[in-house]
């Protein structure tokens, strides 16, 4: 198994579903999680619920079919 503790991952589609999970997983192993998806207050409610002793977890607003957003989106590594 990978450590996973300082290394960043960015979820799109991390309102919900496989997302959701896939960052509460990354998180739970250390890691620095941007989660990233249209609905911005439920990637609040997400960011409160993951708890991360280790590693850092950010939201950014992001509609993956806009390039300008995902452009902000790469720029926040």
């Amino acid at each position: 198994m990978v450590n996973m503790t300082g290394k960043t991952i960015v979820i799109t589609g991390a309102s919900s579903g496989i997302g959701e999970a896939t960052a509460e997983k990354f998180a739970n192993e250390g890691a620095n999680v941007v989660l990233a998806a249209r609905r911005e207050e439920r990637l609040e409610e997400i960011k409160n619920k993951i708890s991360s002793e280790n590693g850092s977890i950010a939201i950014k607003k992001t509609d993956v079919t806009s390039r300008e957003q995902m452009q902000e989106l790469a720029d926040l590594l």
